[in-house]
């Protein structure tokens, strides 16, 4: 089986979605109460201090994690990258999207912009 080639800027644009979401897992599941968490989610400390959010926050962000394992292991191991990276980012955009339907529109953005950019990135075919 012939293994599946990304062009540089792919992998580079890949690897910072990769870099997003672990720092999303951080904040949503081991700096739960940061000031930093507070500042990026557009709540109080005191708010996150809560145990239903702590709760809430740490199983999204081991979802989160799971994606950045799933794209680790498709940048690195796979022999299908190209299909993994293309259903994962696909994937990573409809939730943004929705997320920022159903709370805020700058979710899609935050969470949505290098993930489009990877994905355009990937189907453009290089030389």
């Amino acid at each position: 089986m012939n293994r599946q080639r990304l062009s540089n800027s792919t992998f580079v644009l890949t690897a910072m979605v990769v870099i997003e979401f672990i720092f999303i897992f951080y904040l949503e599941t081991i700096a739960t109460t940061s000031a930093l968490t507070a500042k990026v989610f557009g709540l109080t400390t005191s708010q996150l201090s809560d145990p239903t959010v702590q709760l809430l926050f740490r199983n999204q962000g081991i979802y989160n994690l799971a994606i950045a394992i799933i794209l680790l292991y498709a940048l690195f191991i796979s022999r299908h990258k190209k299909d993994i990276i293309t259903i994962m980012l696909i994937f990573i955009i409809v939730v943004a999207v929705y997320g920022g339907y159903s709370s805020d529109w700058m979710i899609a953005v935050k969470q949505g912009s290098l993930p489009l950019v990877a994905l355009i990135s990937l189907s453009i075919k290089c030389k």
